[in-house]
């Protein structure tokens, strides 16, 4: 389960840099909840072609974190938000920026 929101907050952020094909697929598979036979059948290809493209889908969310790391920012300024320490939030925030 975590890891299937933790996915998804991939896709919320990096699914732009996704191709059409990319999305659809994993739209299908994450959000429409369809198997891999379903998706398969829906798009004529075999569920094995599917299992390849949802694979590269979740390496390229991984790569893309990896460079960018905008989810771990998010999570980051998250937790800010629940401090009550003026001086400490300021503190974090320019440590997140500097980095």
């Amino acid at each position: 389960m975590e890891e299937f929101v933790y996915y998804n907050n991939l896709f919320d952020i990096y699914s732009e840099l996704l191709t059409e094909k990319e999305k659809l697929s994993f739209q299908d598979y994450y959000h429409e909840d369809l198997s891999l036979s379903e998706i398969a059948l829906n798009k004529n290809i075999s569920r094995s072609a599917v299992q390849k493209m949802l694979k590269i889908v979740l390496e390229k969310l991984d790569s893309y974190e990896n460079k960018l790391g905008i989810y771990k920012k998010n999570c980051r300024l998250n937790e800010l938000l629940q401090m009550n320490d003026i001086k400490q939030i300021k503190n974090n925030i320019e440590k997140i920026l500097s980095e």
